[in-house]
Parts: structure tokens; C-alpha cells; sequence
């Protein structure tokens, strides 16, 4: 099966370089709003049997325009939110930056004990995603949106997609609306096939792709 990831669109937390992880969290701009409305266009050539978003309100805000386009209901699932930041919440200095930085970093490599302080371990946050792409995988679609955050997308795919690793998505943050895809299933794993628009080869981005710079991603 294929899941196409979608970041979602900008919301003002994201303009002042926030770390807001918390439900409900805030909500899109007005740009924001019309990012969501674009990836109707953006998805035209894409297969979409369910849209799912997380329990905070930008991602279901991102989801619903592409999910009325296809005449599907958004389905909401709280495994997928943001990584929390635990009492680095609301933060924008460089050092609670730098800090939930080496959290991504750390987990997406593997070191699941790491936690941002007083919030989820890398189990607990691996898990809760993983158990709802299970629960995709169960439905027996062929191509599925998901629309969930930075951190969370680049971590969990750092550390289940088999042509992709820490470092790659350490290096490749993940602009608001930035799309994903990756083939395959729990089972078996998972490869990317695409990230924010570069297909991705068999040992990470092909040669002379550069890396990219996107906006903060919480």
C-alpha cells in the first residue's frame, strides 16, 4: 500500500518559530488555509481511498479540503500528533530548539529511551504512530493521507523507512505541506518513494539532490 504523509499547513506558531505540540494546538493562517486548499490540485494524480489527520486542529484543517474533494469523512486518530515537548513547550530559544532536535535525531536513529524533558519516550511516541498505521494497513486501502507534523513525520519515517536514516532527516526538514510517500506495509516495512518532492532512491536522495531547508517543524 502506499501512505502519502503530508505535513501541515502554517500556522502562526510556525511564523514565530514556536515548539506548540500540545492539543489542540493552533490553528492555520490564512496562508495556511490556502496550502491545505492547494494539495486538492497537488493530489489530483494521486489515488486516495482515506484521509486521516491527528487530534490537533492544523492537521485536520489541512486534511478537510483534499477529504471534501474526495467525498471522504477526515478521521481523526491522537496517535498521530506532534512529538511533545514537554516543559519546552511554547518555546523559541535556541537551546530548547537544539534540545527537541537531538530528541528527533535520537530517536529516529533508534535510541527509543530518549524524551524531550518530562514528555514521551521514543517507545511510547513510535508506538502510538506505528499503532495507527497498523490500523490503516488493517483496512485493506491501496493509497492513504495522513496528515500529521515535522517532527513526528521525519522521526517515525527516519526510523521505518528502510532507504532513509537519521541523518537524512535531520538534514531534510520538512516545509509546511510538504508531502511524503512511502510503499509498503508493517509487515514487510517500508521504503520511501518521495520527500517534499525529490524521489528518493534506493540508499536515501539520489546524487544531486540537495538537501533542503524547511520551516520549523512542530
Amino acid at each position: 500500500m502506499r501512505l502519502i504523509l503530508i505535513r501541515h499547513g502554517q500556522t502562526p506558531s510556525n511564523v514565530a518559530g514556536l515548539l506548540d505540540t500540545t492539543v489542540p494546538g493552533a490553528p492555520l493562517t490564512e496562508f495556511g488555509e490556502r496550502q491545505a486548499e492547494a494539495l486538492v490540485t497537488l493530489l489530483e494524480g494521486e489515488r486516495v481511498d482515506a484521509v486521516f489527520a491527528s487530534s490537533q486542529v492544523r492537521a485536520q484543517q489541512t486534511a478537510a479540503p483534499l477529504a471534501v474533494a474526495r467525498g471522504l469523512e477526515v478521521v481523526v486518530r491522537p496517535g498521530l500528533r506532534e512529538i511533545g515537548a514537554g516543559t519546552l513547550e511554547m518555546r523559541s530559544d535556541g537551546d530548547a530548539v537544539g534540545a527537541y532536535a537531538a530528541t528527533i535525531a535520537s530517536v529516529a536513529a533508534g535510541r527509543l529511551d530518549a524524551a524531550n524533558p518530562e514528555a514521551e519516550s521514543g517507545h511510547d511516541l513510535i508506538g502510538r504512530f506505528d499503532g495507527v498505521v497498523e490500523e490503516i494497513a488493517g483496512l485493506g486501502h491501496e493509497s492513504v493521507v495522513v496528515v500529521s507534523h515535522g517532527a513526528m513525520l521525519r522521526t517515525w519515517t527516519g526510523l521505518r523507512a528502510q532507504n532513509l536514516d537519521a541523518a537524512f532527516v535531520a538534514a531534510n526538514p520538512l516545509p509546511n505541506t510538504a508531502i511524503v510517500t512511502l510503499d509498503g506495509d508493517p509487515g514487510a516495512g517500508w521504503r520511501a518513494h518521495s520527500w517534499d518532492g525529490a524521489r528518493i532512491g534506493a540508499h536515501g536522495a539520489p546524487a544531486g539532490v540537495p538537501r533542503v531547508r524547511g520551516e520549523r517543524g512542530f
